[in-house]
């Protein structure tokens, strides 16, 4: 399924991340789709050609998003991804994640790897400072990344989130670039 991807912004021991392509598309869908279950009912991905595309272009032209593909370097196929929304300058300097891993790759550490390799690139090249996730608090595998990866649970939104027809509540947990650095 992967066909010649581009060059890996950054790599870990067993993945790389790099931006979506268009060309991703086909792979991307057909994991989704073998990924339901695992997904459901906290993430819907694109899993049609045309909502692939219409979700690629939000995140390779929006410059308040920016959207990584998690390769496996043995093979290059997509593990999963992490999208950075709602990207702030000014005095905020931050960003918004969401991610999701594919059926394959599930419980087998590539997406904590793949989550850190974007943290890093946030406050490194991207230059933000706080990288905020806000989880439904019944997904006990998202929580544990988040908090694998560093992120402190910071408080609770009531009814934040509109997703699979109806609004949900979401922990929030942060991390910022001294509490990556220190810790």
């Amino acid at each position: 399924m992967p066909h010649t991807a581009p060059r890996h912004l950054a790599e870990g021991p067993r993945v790389g991340i790099r931006h979506f392509t268009y060309e991703d598309g086909a792979e991307f869908t057909a994991r989704v789709r073998e990924s339901k279950d695992l997904h459901h009912p906290w993430l819907f991905p694109p899993d049609s050609a045309q909502a692939y595309a219409a979700y690629a272009s939000r995140l390779i032209e929006d410059p308040t998003k920016a959207g990584f593909l998690v390769c496996e370097k043995d093979g290059g196929g997509i593990a999963g991804f992490v999208n950075i929304n709602n990207i702030v300058g000014g005095g905020f300097l931050s960003g918004a994640l969401g991610y999701g891993a594919f059926a394959h790759a599930a419980g087998r550490g590539l997406m904590r790897e793949g989550l850190g390799l974007v943290v890093r690139y946030a406050f490194g090249p991207l230059r933000l400072h706080r990288l905020e996730i806000n989880v439904q608090p019944g997904n006990a595998a998202s929580i544990a990344l988040a908090r694998a990866c560093g992120f402190h649970l910071e408080g609770f939104s009531p009814k934040m989130l509109y997703i699979d027809g109806a609004w949900r509540d979401h922990q929030r947990w942060a991390i910022t670039v001294e509490t990556a650095t220190s810790g």
